[in-house]
């Protein structure tokens, strides 16, 4: 029996999830959390082979637990079941030692079948994020943006100025120049609202939310 931990923060999704599970003889839903905290103090208690985890998630995020509970549980799987497929999110999981990642249309047989193979620590990957992960190693090394140049970019998008950027990531504002003139090369662009618009496009950056 593989013993398994739903991780949403909708209470409908989780039930669903839950009730689909229910229908397997050999997953056995052990508990329910709705936030990347919660999460952890349940693995730390019930002790799950898997982990479904969502990433969008108020507080501790799908991605910050992740890394967490693979540190401090190796032996517990962690499963992304989420509706995003941005590269930002797919990395984002993957860095963070998620076992597979996939979204949340995904028909129940499948899904069933990643909980067994995550159970076995097989890489599990929904078709179109293989697909976004082929083509992000396939991309030219210049497209490829740094950590920071990604969180300078997404503070950009959310309409911060280069002096709050600087007050936020705790660089300098010349500091911050240099990181956008960078990311503007590495785009092909030659303002930040190109630069937003091209890295969404791209899946470099979520949507807001």
């Amino acid at each position: 029996m593989t013993r398994v931990l739903v991780v949403d923060d909708h209470p409908v999704v989780r039930g669903g999830i839950e009730a689909l599970l229910a229908t397997t003889d050999d997953l056995e839903v052990v508990g329910s959390a709705e936030d990347g905290l919660q999460a952890l103090r349940l693995v730390a208690a019930l002790a799950p082979d898997v982990v479904l985890m969502d990433l969008r998630m108020p507080g501790l995020d799908g991605a910050g637990a992740t890394g967490r509970i693979r540190r401090e549980h190796p032996s517990v799987r962690v499963l992304v079941l989420t509706t995003y497929e941005t590269d930002t999110d797919i990395v984002r999981a993957v860095e963070a030692g998620a076992t597979g990642y996939l979204l949340k249309d995904t028909p129940l047989a499948d899904l069933v079948a990643a909980v067994r193979a995550a159970a076995r620590g097989e890489t599990v990957l929904a078709p179109p994020v293989a697909a976004r992960l082929a083509a992000r190693l396939r991309a030219p090394a210049q497209e490829t943006l740094t950590p920071r140049e990604l969180d300078v970019l997404g503070a950009v998008a959310r309409g911060a100025t280069n002096a709050e950027i600087g007050r936020e990531l705790f660089i300098g504002e010349a500091t911050v120049k240099t990181h956008l003139l960078r990311v503007f090369a590495k785009l092909g662009v030659d303002d930040r609202t190109h630069a937003v618009t091209v890295a969404l496009r791209r899946g470099l950056l979520s949507p807001p939310a």
